[in-house]
C-alpha cells in the first residue's frame, strides 16, 4: 500500500509507516517524548520512594527473599501493563496502563537503585554508578532505535527469538527461585542482548505497524524495553 497522499487526514488504521513524512516524523515525535515523560516520572517517583524511606525497605526485602523474586515480578507487572495499554479502547485506558507501568517499575527498582546508592557511598570505585548505568542504557537505545528506523533489515524476525528468550529467561528465574541459585555475569550480559534485540524489534514494529493514534502503547512498548536494558546494564556494573 502506498503512503498517504501529502495533506490527507491520517487513517487511525493504517501503519504510520505508510503515512505521508509529515504523519510519521509527528507520531516518532510524540512516541518519543512520551518515553522522555515515562523516565522524568519514573525519576520523579523515585525521589519520593527514597525520602519516603519505602526503597529501603525494598532493599531489605530483597536482602531477605531472593532478588530474583523481584525481576520475576518486574518482568510480569511489565508484560500485564504493557497488555493493558495496548488492548485499552480509550485514552483514558492507555494512561492509566502506563501510568501502571512507570509506577511498577519505580517501585520495583527502588531496592536495587538504593542498594547501588549505597555501594557507591562506601565505595568510591562505584560512585555514580546510578548515573553511568542510565547513560550508557539511553545511548544504546538512542541508537539501536536510529537503527532500527533507518535500516532496510527487516527485524521481523526477532520475534520468534525474543519469545522464546523470555520464557527461557522466566524458566532460569523460577529455577534459581527454587534453588537458591544465582544466575551469574553471563545471565545478565545475555539479558543485555536480548534487551537490545527487544529494542530492535520494538522500534521497527511501532514505526511499522501502529497506526497514529497509537503512540502511547508504542511508548509504553519502548519504555518498558528500555527499562529492561537499564536493569542489566546496572547489575553488571554493581558486579564489576
Amino acid at each position: 500500500m502506498s503512503a498517504q497522499p501529502h495533506g490527507m487526514p491520517a487513517s487511525p488504521t493504517i501503519p504510520v509507516a505508510q503515512h505521508a513524512p509529515e504523519v510519521r516524523g509527528r507520531f516518532m515525535t510524540r512516541v518519543y517524548g512520551l518515553v522522555m515523560a515515562g523516565i522524568a516520572a519514573f525519576i520523579g517517583m523515585q525521589v519520593l520512594l527514597f525520602e519516603w524511606r519505602i526503597a529501603a525497605m525494598m532493599a531489605e526485602l530483597i536482602f531477605r527473599t531472593n532478588w530474583l523474586i523481584i525481576l520475576g515480578g518486574f518482568m510480569l507487572v511489565s508484560w500485564m501493563a504493557n497488555n493493558l495499554g495496548f488492548r485499552a479502547r480509550s485514552r483514558g485506558g492507555q494512561w492509566g496502563g502506563y501510568l501502571l507501568l512507570i509506577g511498577a517499575n519505580a517501585l520495583i527498582f527502588a531496592g536495587p537503585l538504593y542498594i547501588a546508592h549505597a555501594i557507591g557511598v562506601a565505595d568510591p570505585a562505584y560512585e555514580g554508578i546510578i548515573t553511568r548505568a542510565a547513560l550508557l542504557s539511553v545511548l544504546a537505545f538512542a541508537g539501536l532505535s536510529f537503527i532500527a528506523i533507518t535500516t532496510g533489515k527487516d527485524f521481523s524476525v526477532l520475534r520468534g527469538f525474543l519469545m522464546w528468550g523470555g520464557v527461557l529467561a522466566l524458566a532460569l528465574i523460577v529455577g534459581g527461585v527454587l534453588f537458591g541459585t544465582g544466575l551469574g555475569t553471563w545471565f545478565s550480559v545475555a539479558m543485555i542482548g536480548f534487551a537490545g534485540a527487544a529494542i530492535l524489534y520494538s522500534t521497527q514494529q511501532v514505526y511499522r505497524t501502529y497506526p497514529p493514534e497509537a503512540e502511547i502503547p508504542a511508548a509504553m512498548n519502548l519504555f518498558s524495553s528500555l527499562a529492561l536494558l537499564f536493569w542489566y546494564v546496572l547489575q553488571i556494573l554493581m558486579r564489576r
